[in-house]
């Protein structure tokens, strides 16, 4: 009984897969377009939403627009999580994080109408970020992040250390000569930021001889620390285009085999 039972839902899954998962079909290609075609119609009424002295009429319309994008995108997301191998891998997994945030501003915003909540609206810019999946370049990058992810945390954690190094010793350099401008070492930080990004806004900046030697050597750190990610990152996705290659050629094998 309980065969009989599961035979049709797996029959079900076999027959939803090639077109949820596989865009090198012919309805696999038609799923992918509705979706990357409303991902746009709902990025350009988000935009339009923001248009001063909207009047009330187009108001409506676009909230329909964004009710329907939101109903289909949920029906792809309960497609997704029924069609998964593994469904709790897919719904932590990027994409299924980047699924739920597209739609997750609308359900909120359902359960309490509050001004606190409509902030979350700001996600739905994350529906940009569903694009990924669909473009073989784009996913490259997230190949590439895959391969460099230990070395971009360690990056990450040593740039966090050479900001508080360099706040503090700004701190020290200037506290006396601009009590306003570094009065902490929390103040400081905002100069360390675009010092070492190399942004050189002119807000905040030394007048000491002792801060400006000081700023001279943050500044050619602050040169590694823009050209490191540039080259982890070059790196990366070379190594990302040799795999896709190769997983290309090893579905052509498969394809011939067959």
């Amino acid at each position: 009984m309980t065969g009989y039972l599961c035979s049709p839902m797996n029959n079900l899954k076999l027959r939803l897969h090639p077109i949820v998962e596989d865009n090198s079909s012919r309805y696999g290609k038609i799923f992918d377009w509705i979706i990357q075609i409303l991902i746009f119609v709902s990025l350009i009424a988000f935009a339009l939403e923001t248009l001063p002295d909207l009047s009330a009429e187009n108001e409506e319309r676009l909230e329909m627009i964004e009710l329907f994008c939101v109903v289909v995108f949920t029906i792809e997301y309960a497609l997704r999580i029924f069609v998964a191998k593994k469904p709790l891998k897919y719904i932590f997994s990027f994409y299924g994080i980047i699924d739920l945030l597209a739609i997750l501003s609308f359900y909120l915003r359902m359960v309490a109408d509050l001004r606190a909540l409509r902030a979350f609206r700001v996600i739905r810019i994350f529906r940009a970020l569903k694009l990924v999946r669909y473009n073989r370049a784009l996913r490259r990058f997230h190949i590439a992040y895959t391969i460099v992810r230990e070395e971009t945390v360690l990056f990450l954690v040593v740039t966090c250390i050479m900001i508080f190094l360099s706040a503090s010793g700004i701190y020290y350099f200037e506290k006396d000569a601009q009590p306003e401008a570094f009065a902490s070492v929390f103040h400081s930080l905002w100069w360390s930021v675009i010092t070492l990004t190399t942004v050189g806004y002119g807000d905040v900046y030394p007048i000491n001889t002792g801060g400006k030697v000081f700023t001279f050597f943050i500044l050619l750190m602050g040169l590694g620390i823009v050209t490191v990610p540039a080259g982890l990152s070059a790196s990366a996705l070379s190594k990302a285009r040799i795999l896709e290659q190769k997983e290309h050629l090893k579905e052509e094998e498969e394809r011939e085999g067959e």
